[in-house]
C-alpha cells in the first residue's frame, strides 16, 4: 500500500455487537470513533475513495454496530458507534459504549484507534474524558481532529493547542496527531501512511507495544 495507489479492494465482512463474533483476529486492525455528528463516515468515505462505505447522516448516532471492513486483503478497518449524544434511548446508548469499550479493551488484534475531533470547537469533557480512558486502559490510539476546513488557521491551531494542553495536565506523553478534512482530502496521504508503517509492527501474538 502507498499513498500513490493506497486503497485497491474494500469488502464488508461484518457488523455486530459481540467482540466475540468480529473476524478472526489474524490481520492487523484499526477503528474510528469520536463523539455522535464527529464526521466520522465522512472521513472513512474519504480515506477509503468510497462514497457510501459509512452511510453519512446529519442525524447523531447512525452507526450501531461493529462494523468490520477488510482492506486490500490485508487490514481491517473498523467502524465504531459514536460516543455521546445519540438520538436513540438511554438504555440503547449504553449497550453501545459497553459493547464498543469490552471490544476496545480485549480486541488483540487493534493496532490503533483513531479518536476523531472536531477541531471547530474548544475541547470537550465527553473527548477528554475518552481519551483518559484510552490511556488508564493502555489502548494505542491518535488524535484526528476533523473539519479542518471549516475554520481558519488561526482558530484550527487555538483549538488544538487547546485540547493538547487540556491532556498535557495528566498526560507526560501525547498522542499523535493528524489534521483531516473529508472535503479537501487532508490528511488522507498522512493517515494511510500511518497505517501503512504501523502494519509491518503487527504479529498474531498480540498489539504490538
Amino acid at each position: 500500500m502507498t499513498p500513490e495507489n493506497p486503497i485497491k479492494t474494500v469488502t464488508f465482512i461484518s457488523a455486530g455487537h459481540i467482540p466475540d463474533k468480529c473476524p478472526s483476529p489474524d490481520k492487523p486492525e484499526y477503528a474510528f470513533i469520536g463523539r455522535s455528528n464527529v464526521g466520522k463516515s465522512s472521513l472513512l468515505n474519504m480515506i477509503t475513495g468510497r462514497k457510501s462505505l459509512a452511510r453519512v447522516s446529519v442525524s447523531p448516532g447512525k452507526t450501531q454496530s461493529i462494523n468490520h471492513y477488510l482492506v486490500n486483503d490485508s487490514w481491517y478497518l473498523v467502524d465504531l458507534p459514536g460516543y455521546g449524544f445519540a438520538k436513540v434511548s438511554k438504555t440503547m446508548r449504553e449497550q453501545w459504549n459497553d459493547f464498543s469499550c469490552k471490544y476496545l479493551i480485549e480486541r488483540p488484534n487493534l493496532m490503533c484507534l483513531f479518536q476523531l475531533i472536531d477541531c471547530r470547537i474548544e475541547p470537550q469533557a465527553i473527548d477528554l474524558s475518552f481519551s483518559n480512558f484510552l490511556g488508564k486502559e493502555k489502548i494505542p490510539f491518535v488524535l484526528a481532529f476533523t473539519k479542518s476546513d471549516k475554520v481558519t488557521t488561526n482558530i484550527l491551531n487555538k483549538n488544538i493547542s487547546a485540547y493538547c494542553r487540556e491532556m498535557s495536565k495528566t498526560w507526560e506523553e501525547l498522542p499523535r496527531q493528524f489534521i483531516t478534512s473529508s472535503n479537501n482530502k487532508k490528511g488522507r496521504e498522512e493517515l494511510l501512511a500511518f497505517i501503512q508503517q504501523t502494519n509491518l509492527l503487527f504479529n498474531c501474538q498480540g498489539r504490538n507495544p
